[in-house]
């Protein structure tokens, strides 16, 4: 996947994350993305067709973070049975 560089989101605070209401398990490093999604779907009355952009780069993050994931667990599972290396 060719990502077009963009400028890095706004850095939210604990607080106002919780301002936020966003719940526990959403709270990773793509919560960045998360609040200004939440915001134009409540802003636009959660229409389907409004917040696009946000929520393909909310989605393209969360699929980045999973394959750091598998990589890691992969490479893990690679030292688990290769010790000498």
């Amino acid at each position: 996947v060719k990502l077009i560089k963009m400028s890095p989101p706004k850095a939210y605070t604990r607080e106002e994350i919780m301002e936020q209401q966003i719940p526990i398990h959403l709270r990773d490093s793509c919560v960045n993305l998360l609040i200004p999604l939440n915001v134009c779907r409540r802003d636009n009355y959660y229409s389907p067709f409004a917040c696009e952009h946000e929520r393909h780069t909310y989605e393209v993050c969360l699929y980045q973070e999973y394959e750091k994931r598998r990589e890691t667990k992969k490479q893990l599972l690679a030292n688990a049975f290769n010790p000498n290396k």
